[in-house]
């Protein structure tokens, strides 16, 4: 196992129960990318009663409330600890070879052989910036949400957030509470409300099943693990950080950001059409949790059962208040600029894996997690790996269920 993340520790509780000998092998601590790879304020994004992963959950003081990075990493240090993982940390794994039926395992620290290999190392190694960013004048001070900690850290003057997902507009409203301008440059997003008709809007997506429909269900899959996270954040008072909150708090929106040209930043001019199939989206998704509330959730409670005390009435969402004429350029040498901040997306970090199993975009090749043309290789913690929910906390324990299921199979299969 490579990554004592919540996945990966998932996937050694289930080995453990078949009985099959298992190493997870971690680079830091357990946990270690919440406690050194997150900026100081961040929150989980899912409310603290849907942590759970097998055997485990929170059991806190306060279920409706969001964990700090240092929470979950403690949260998941302490399933490795009742689990009794066998997790050696401080162990870098630098190469993953074929060898025979099997692989090798290269590490800094020695050479293992293993008849499987199951990939945990996350899906958010590396974050991602765009080409454009190589054109910034030499001025701008440049920062990834792995390098930004806080707005105190940042320079004088203005930012420009460069994405709107939940890193983008989470960053946004932080770095404007600190009284510096912003700047947010706007591209395809998810946007939902932090509470709908009473209950968190994660509530909704758990109850109605909408999270746990599964990879093979999805009509276009490859776009599905593609979609930015939603824009949600941990907050208190349960508040919402979507662009109409951000605007009246002085957040500017601009489109997406397309180039560079002699210092000045150019802007799509698409941002209304972008927010508009976002709001579309949006009410496509709540009027799915309406219509369950209608019917399975009421039979539920008609026929006795316990059913959720929720709101009767669906709310209307007021629609995304985009600026009659969004700028489409900044000038990047004026000084109204500052600092850009890349809230563009991360990616996986494969360079260790020496098999010939990722796609032209350097993508994992794998169907539910069983990597493809490389048997006996595994992958858990990646997105709509199984289910709609594979990367939250709460995802793992199925899809690691039923990708030893498969690994169980395939070693009985071999002797």
């Amino acid at each position: 196992m490579v990554g004592a993340g919540h996945a990966g520790l998932a996937a050694g509780h289930f080995l453990a129960g078949r009985g099959i000998d298992h190493l997870v092998l971690e680079r830091g601590e357990v946990g270690n990318s919440w406690r050194r790879e997150r900026w100081d304020s961040l929150r989980l994004l899912t409310p603290n009663w849907l942590s759970r992963l097998p055997g485990h959950r929170y059991q806190g003081p306060d279920p409706d409330g969001y964990m700090t990075a240092g929470e979950v990493a403690d949260f998941i240090g302490a399933f490795a600890a009742a689990s009794r993982a066998p997790v050696r940390t401080g162990v870098t794994v630098t190469s993953v070879r074929r060898a025979g039926t099997g692989y090798r395992v290269r590490t800094d620290q020695g050479e293992i052989q293993a008849r499987t290999v199951v990939v945990a190392s996350g899906a958010c190694n590396v974050p991602t910036v765009p080409a454009v960013g190589s054109a910034l004048p030499d001025s701008i001070r440049e920062l990834t949400p792995f390098d930004y900690t806080g707005p105190d850290d940042l320079p004088d003057g203005g930012v420009l957030v460069v994405g709107a997902s939940a890193t983008g507009v989470q960053l946004a409203r932080e770095i404007r509470r600190s009284g510096r301008p912003v700047v947010l440059s706007v591209g395809e997003h998810v946007r939902l409300p932090r509470v709908y008709r009473g209950r968190d809007v994660l509530w909704w997506m758990d109850a109605s099943g909408v999270w746990d429909q599964r990879h093979d269900e999805v009509d276009d899959l490859e776009r599905a693990r593609g979609l930015p996270s939603p824009q949600l954040a941990g907050t208190s008072g349960r508040v919402a950080v979507d662009l109409n909150t951000l605007i009246d708090q002085g957040v500017e929106p601009v489109g997406r950001f397309a180039a560079v040209r002699d210092g000045r930043a150019l802007f799509s001019g698409g941002l209304r059409n972008v927010c508009s199939l976002a709001d579309l989206k949006m009410n496509r998704l709540l009027a799915t949790f309406d219509s369950w509330a209608l019917t399975d959730a009421a039979a539920a409670m008609s026929s006795g059962g316990d059913g959720p005390d929720i709101d009767d009435k669906p709310e209307a969402s007021e629609p995304t208040r985009v600026p009659a004429s969004p700028r489409l350029q900044l000038d990047l040498r004026g000084g109204e600029i500052r600092t850009v901040v890349w809230a563009t997306g991360f990616r996986p970090d494969y360079r260790w894996l020496d098999v010939p199993v990722l796609d032209g975009k350097g993508r994992l090749r794998h169907d539910g997690g069983v990597v493809q043309d490389s048997p006996g290789l595994y992958a858990l913690g990646l997105p709509v790996l199984r289910r709609r929910k594979s990367t939250f906390i709460h995802g793992a324990e199925d899809d690691a269920r039923e990708v030893v299921d498969h690994l169980s199979g395939y070693l009985a299969a071999r002797n």
